[in-house]
């Protein structure tokens, strides 16, 4: 401030321009929380009371203001725009920034891009997850080329401290323009249905350049990532709800990659069994079920979170314990699509995967795939390259791994569902289990289709080929005769089985080939 100390006397004074410094650089006030409030939003300050443990918030860099060299610099900008700091959830560490539409629309200057890199390093440093809440109109427009240079140093922190912390976005207001790309690089974000908007262009610009109408919330709200493509997580119908989300994620996950996610032991019997699984997945491989219920009857208190679960709903993924472990769910959703992996469902478990193994969260498949799903826009749209995704996910992760087959597993999709050649530690298959390349019926007509075709009954024929196909090749016993399963188990054992198989593991060392970095095919 101009002229700060010239009549500075003594400390009392001192002490008293600081508080006042502090006080307008906060921003609590009426105005600020009236400003929010007809926007149905939360203030900044309030988000991050409301997600940390109570009385636990240290701010930083509260007095940080943007460089005063640009026509209409001279205006205060309280906070930057953005509060940043530290303090706890379940009494575990955690770094956080929250955006303040109120000031500036939350536009990301230099300083404010600074000011957010700093927390961000001073959780890399201290080995602790960040979360950001995101409520912002983009970048600050009157600072040019320094407001772009203050998201890149978001940008590279994002990526140099993937897989290293927890990284966590709340899209709570306008996350437009760049501010979309910074949510994009973190391993989760939630999102809260008619307060989010994400999307780099607006519906003005797209309107002028390709004539397409739309609004905000049909063209980048939280349904729409949730459900169309696929860019966020979770959709919750109120801030409060979403913070508390946040904070049950964040008991999955351990507070760096060097440590393990914390154990929470319950009242849940590992041993328990469940008699219920007989009849929740039928024999039949024509009939549906969800595997939510499977999930459900095998987990601690049946108590699962599931991740994405309105984007590529033929496959479930989601957070759960097994006798107080941690562990990550990528399980096969007969009820959309009978279970086929696609494009979108091969993006979604990739990702998943790769979170897990970051974090050391051990994974269970639960595994009922009839194959990819068959179509020429699936082959067009880049299939094989998707579902290497896959295939190289799972090579690559060394956590523990344990797959259930529950009744069908075919294909390219039985490899890419985490079998025994690509690194699942334990292998367990119901007695209904079908494990082949192709089911019995599509199997018949290419191998016998001349015998078939010539027989004085061919339906006859057919129906003898392929109950004989299913004798010999689609049963368990074939592949635990070669070493593929290692168990054929009854399914009420499921949940014993993976909790001893949790404690085995738990001592697993594994590493990969030296190397710079694989070569995904992204």
């Amino acid at each position: 401030m101009q002229g700060y100390g010239d009549h500075v006397k003594n400390l009392d004074d001192l002490i008293r321009e600081k508080d006042e410094l502090l006080a307008r650089a906060s921003n609590e006030t009426p105005q600020a929380r009236e400003f929010q409030e007809k926007r149905g939003k939360l203030t900044a300050r309030d988000r991050i009371r409301l997600f940390l443990d109570p009385e636990s918030f240290v701010e930083t860099d509260a007095l940080v203001q943007h460089r005063k060299d640009y026509p209409q610099s001279e205006k205060f900008v309280p906070g930057e725009g953005v509060i940043t700091g530290y303090g706890t959830v379940n009494g575990r560490l955690v770094f956080v920034f929250s955006q303040d539409f109120s000031v500036m629309g939350g536009s990301l200057s230099k300083m404010q891009g600074a000011k957010t890199g700093k927390v961000m390093e001073m959780a890399y440093r201290s080995g602790a997850p960040v979360i950001g809440f995101n409520d912002s109109g983009g970048a600050r427009v009157q600072e040019g080329v320094d407001a772009l240079s203050g998201y890149g140093k978001v940008f590279y922190r994002n990526s140099i401290y993937s897989g290293v912390i927890p990284q966590i976005s709340i899209i709570a207001g306008p996350s437009a323009g760049g501010a979309a790309y910074s949510p994009a690089l973190t391993d989760f974000i939630f999102t809260i249905d008619g307060l989010t908007e994400m999307f780099i262009t607006g519906p003005q610009i797209i309107e002028s350049v390709t004539g397409e109408k739309s609004d905000k919330q049909t063209l980048g709200g939280a349904r729409v990532h949730a459900s169309k493509s696929g860019v966020t997580h979770f959709v919750y119908k109120s801030e409060q709800e979403c913070i508390q989300s946040v904070r049950k994620l964040l008991s999955f996950l351990p507070q760096n990659c060097r440590q393990m996610p914390p154990r929470i032991k319950g009242n849940d019997d590992p041993n328990r069994v469940s008699m219920a699984l007989r009849q929740i997945v039928p024999v039949e491989a024509n009939k549906s079920y969800d595997v939510r219920k499977v999930i459900a009857e095998i987990v601690d208190d049946g108590d699962f979170m599931e991740v994405q679960p309105d984007f590529a709903r033929n496959l479930t993924i989601g957070f759960a314990r097994v006798d107080g472990f941690p562990i990550g769910i990528v399980a096969n959703q007969p009820m959309y699509l009978a279970g086929c992996l696609d494009i979108d469902s091969s993006d979604k478990a990739s990702r998943f995967i790769r979170t897990c193994d970051s974090f050391n969260i051990p994974l269970l498949n639960l595994v009922d795939v009839p194959g990819f799903l068959p179509g020429v826009n699936q082959e067009h749209g880049g299939i094989i390259r998707h579902g290497a995704k896959m295939l190289y996910a799972y090579a690559e992760s060394t956590v523990p791994k344990i797959t259930v087959i529950t009744r069908r597993s075919y294909g390219g999709a039985y490899l890419a569902m985490c079998s025994k050649d690509m690194g699942a530690d334990v292998v367990f298959a119901w007695p209904q289990a079908s494990i082949a390349v192709m089911g019995a019926d599509g199997a018949v007509k290419i191998l016998y289709h001349d015998e078939i075709k010539n027989a004085p009954n061919p339906e006859e024929r057919a129906k003898e080929l392929v109950q004989e196909y299913e004798k010999y090749h689609c049963n368990p016993y074939v592949a635990a005769e070669r070493g593929y399963i290692d168990s054929v188990i009854n399914p009420e054992e499921t949940r014993a089985r993976v909790a001893s198989s949790l404690h085995m593991l738990q001592t697993k060392q594994q590493s990969m080939p030296e190397r710079k970095h694989g070569n995904m095919p992204l």
